[in-house]
Parts: structure tokens; C-alpha cells; sequence
């Protein structure tokens, strides 16, 4: 997509870190509950032998998610059926695929702040020496900036991470099939798993959620719901005043004009 509208003046790094952050918080007050579409919790009311959640499921949780939209489903989504499906089959695909997001929205949006602010790793991101770039605190040319080797390598990782998520198991059901939306297989070493052991889970790798009572779990994930929706509208943000100058007016002479092609 080529990049329209009229061209702002570039922006440095260290420019106005602290101007970035106290528009970034009143934005995303402002946002994080207009897109409750969907429940939080990836654990079924009726209980684990539950096939899926349903309808009036996702309506009773999506109060306690934001007690003032409640549930909003302007498309009709929590009544479809899709690739000959089940309903309750349906709304775990579109629950998993809600929480996916949000979380590559929280690392991007986390990332965007990291880059836009000149901050990077020390030492050589190749090993022919070649060092992390640095594009003057605007971050989509930063990926405009590394290699083709280095794309086809971060590809790869993303690419594995699907594959791995969608297996079903004896001891992890697919979120189609009433497994619960959103929980990432544990790297599992041996037959029918990994052909080497991984230290380090990508769930809480330090096991240190295994003392947390089921509230605790329950209020952690409708903040990561939460936390998602409010990122996957601040990163279309960032990109779109880049992109269009003044389609944020927030934004606007916040974020640096961005001339190129996000493909």
C-alpha cells in the first residue's frame, strides 16, 4: 500500500519521548473497552467437559469485562457457523483469534515505543557484524532497513509458533474442539513432540502463575483481553498518522511521516 497524504516534517528519536507517552496513556484510556466484541476468560462456564462456550456465555462475561459496553457484536458473529462448524466451534475460533492478536499487538505497539525512542541491542544483529539499525526513531523503516535473510528468519519463527499452537493433543484440546481460546501448547520434548527439550515454556516460562487462585487467573486474563484490544488500536494508530498525516489527530506532528510501503 502506497503510503498518501502530505509528507511531515521527520522526527528524531529523542525528540519528545515524554510529549509520546502522555498521549499514548490518554489514548489508550479512551479506547480500551470500545471493542469488547467477545468474552475474556478462555475458561468455559459449564465447565470442563464443556464442548465450547456459547452465546449467552460470551454475553454474561462480557459485562465483567467492561461493565459499561457489555457485549457488542455488530456483525452477528456469535451466532455463525463457519467451514461447516459447529456455533460453539466457531466462537472459539474467533475467541483464539481475538487473543492471538492482541498479544502481536501488545508486542508491536511495546516495540514501536522501543524503537521510536532510538533504544536497541548493543552488539551485532548478523554474523557478518552487521549491527541493529537505527532509522532516526521512525520505526517502519526500520524493517525496511534489515536484510531479506533477517525477514525470512523472524517468517520462520512465526510460522513454527502457528503450527505449534494448533496441535491437539491428549493433554491440550484445539480451541475448536473445546479446548480453551487462547492457551499455547507447552514444548513438549520426545515422541510426538520436539525432537529436543526447550527449557522454557512460551506461557510463563518461570511457572510462576501456579500458585494463582482461579480469580486470579480469571482477572489476569481479561486484562490481557483488555490490554490486546486497547494495543491493536493504538498500533493502527501509530501506522495510520505515519501513513496519513492527520487520520489520528492526536497523533498529529507526534510520529514521524512514513513514505514507504508496509509489505
Amino acid at each position: 500500500m502506497q503510503c498518501r497524504g502530505r509528507k511531515a516534517e521527520q522526527h528524531t528519536a529523542s525528540s519528545s519521548s515524554t510529549l509520546i507517552m502522555v498521549r499514548l496513556v490518554a489514548v489508550l484510556a479512551a479506547l480500551v473497552g470500545s471493542a469488547a466484541a467477545f468474552a475474556p476468560s478462555r475458561q468455559t462456564i459449564r465447565g470442563a467437559t464443556a464442548v465450547g462456550e456459547t452465546k449467552s456465555d460470551l454475553e454474561a462475561l462480557a459485562k465483567k469485562l467492561n461493565p459499561v459496553l457489555g457485549f457488542y457484536d455488530p456483525l452477528n458473529l456469535a451466532e455463525a457457523s463457519f467451514w461447516g462448524t459447529s456455533n460453539e466451534a466457531t466462537i472459539g475460533f474467533l475467541r483464539h483469534s481475538e487473543i492471538k492478536h492482541g498479544r502481536i499487538a501488545m508486542f508491536a505497539f511495546v516495540g514501536y515505543i522501543v524503537h521510536a525512542n532510538g533504544i536497541k541491542f548493543p552488539w551485532a544483529m548478523q554474523m557478518d557484524g552487521t549491527p541493529f539499525p537505527d532509522a532516526d526513531g521512525n520505526p517502519p523503516v526500520l524493517w525496511d532497513s534489515i536484510t531479506d535473510d533477517a525477514k525470512w528468519q523472524i517468517f520462520g519463527f512465526i510460522a513454527f509458533l502457528e503450527y505449534w499452537s494448533e496441535l491437539s493433543t491428549p493433554n491440550h484440546k484445539h480451541y475448536m474442539a473445546g479446548g480453551k481460546p487462547g492457551d499455547f501448547p507447552d514444548f513438549t520434548s520426545g515422541p510426538g513432540g520436539l525432537p529436543h527439550p526447550v527449557p522454557f515454556n512460551l506461557y510463563d516460562p518461570f511457572k510462576l502463575s501456579k500458585n494463582m487462585s482461579e480469580e486470579q487467573k480469571e482477572r489476569r486474563l481479561r486484562a490481557e483481553l483488555n490490554n490486546g484490544r486497547a494495543a491493536m488500536l493504538g498500533i493502527l494508530g501509530f501506522l495510520s498518522e505515519q501513513c496519513t498525516a492527520g487520520s489520528v489527530p492526536i497523533l498529529k506532528g507526534v510520529v514521524p511521516h512514513y513514505d514507504g510501503k508496509f509489505d
